[in-house]
């Protein structure tokens, strides 16, 4: 499995670019991080991304896991993020009936 493997360097505007290409690819997104600045920078990037995506009808959440890791013969815990599309439908209008209260919930 490929990660997009961030690090606390990394611009979080970079990465979340890199996020909105993959996921208006289509190609599954994984990113792993090693150290808090890391997660830091991986966590503003996906909320920038949710930024560029939200307008285009596509939302995004994410799902943290722990995995150890090797790093120059050193064992190491990573964190893990996966990212999950969520289309956004809007509300028919031409369905929508003002007695309705359900549809009125927004």
């Amino acid at each position: 499995m490929d990660f997009l493997k961030v690090s606390s360097k990394s611009s979080p505007a970079s990465v979340a670019g890199a996020i909105a290409g993959m996921v208006k690819d289509g190609v599954p997104v994984n990113m792993q991080c090693v150290g808090a600045g890391a997660v830091n920078q991986a966590i503003k990037a996906i909320a920038i991304a949710r930024g560029f995506l939200i307008p285009t009808g596509v939302d995004i959440s994410c799902a943290p896991t722990f995995s150890d890791i090797e790093i120059c013969g050193e064992s190491r815990t990573a964190i893990r993020i996966a990212i999950y599309v969520h289309c956004l439908v809007p509300p028919s209008r031409s369905t929508e009936s003002a007695s309705d209260p359900v549809s009125m919930v927004h």
